[in-house]
């Protein structure tokens, strides 16, 4: 431990308490982190006939391992896939720790391989008209509906609302970086978390920002709702707590957020443990 300031220490139980008796109240940051687990499959011997289902899997495997970093998805269709190829497919892939809400009628969801998503559309009666797995740091699919009638600016325009004060020069620096902002650049956060805005602070940037059609939920330390917004790659991102309190609340000028995506050494990764199931069954 040399080096190391134990005097430097701050936060909760490291300071005495006040004269008044009065005690800081540290609000609680996320602690469930998901980690990896293998998925539940057949023994060998009774997986008969999913020799479809495992050629995907390979499939699955080759794109995981080839994806870079800005490359795009790699799609597979599987609408047409028979009952039991697509049982064993979904045992295989599993619920991972990312899902998405797209319009009203796409839904994604990370598998437990990170970057394998299973993306579907549903009709009126609720049920699959189709249905497919991508492979990439996050699915285009859902991007094009993020980006389906979006404004390339905020729309507000004129004076401000009443109890609208420091919410103004937010809107003026979201403007410029807007503007500014190209295809894969790295995402430019405001953290409103520490600002000094009011309901209708925050309810004037709601507003000039407008809504937006995707919705992805990210588990993989606490809570993270991410919202896309009227606004071209413009999102809002709020972390909760395990009291769903919001603990940090932005609005990130990106492509996608970070937090939603794959990594290349999550690709990587999830290749080398498609490949270990594999094994098993070929």
């Amino acid at each position: 431990m040399s080096g190391f300031n134990m005097g430097g220490i701050v936060g909760a139980g490291t300071q005495p308490a006040s004269e008044d008796g009065a005690e800081l109240e540290y609000m609680e940051m996320p602690k469930a982190m998901r980690t990896y687990s293998a998925p539940a499959l057949p023994e060998p011997d009774d997986a008969q006939g999913v020799e479809h289902a495992l050629d995907i899997l390979a499939k699955i495997r080759d794109a995981a391992s080839a994806q870079r970093a800005n490359d795009p998805p790699f799609a597979i269709d599987i609408t047409d896939l028979d009952a039991q190829n697509r049982t064993f497919l979904d045992q295989a892939l599993g619920d991972g720790e990312v899902s998405i809400v797209a319009g009203s009628t796409f839904q994604a969801q990370e598998s437990v391989f990170a970057g394998v998503w299973r993306v579907q559309e549903y009709g009126v009666t609720g049920r699959i008209k189709h249905d497919c797995i991508e492979v990439g740091s996050f699915p285009s699919l859902v991007l094009d509906i993020a980006h389906q009638g979006t404004l390339e600016g905020s729309s507000h325009r004129g004076s401000l609302p009443p109890g609208v004060v420091n919410a103004a020069a937010l809107a003026t620096e979201l403007d410029d970086k807007i503007a500014a902002h190209r295809p894969g650049a790295e995402a430019y956060v405001i953290n409103l978390t520490l600002l000094p805005l009011s309901e209708e602070d925050v309810a004037f940037l709601d507003h000039r920002l407008g809504p937006g059609s995707v919705t992805v939920l990210s588990r993989g330390y606490g809570n993270c709702r991410i919202t896309s917004t009227g606004t071209r790659n413009v999102w809002w991102v709020r972390y909760y707590n395990s009291r769903d309190t919001v603990v940090l609340n932005t609005i990130e000028i990106v492509d996608v957020p970070g937090v939603a995506c794959a990594a290349p050494e999550d690709l990587a990764d999830s290749a080398q443990r498609i490949e270990e199931i594999l094994g098993v069954y070929r």
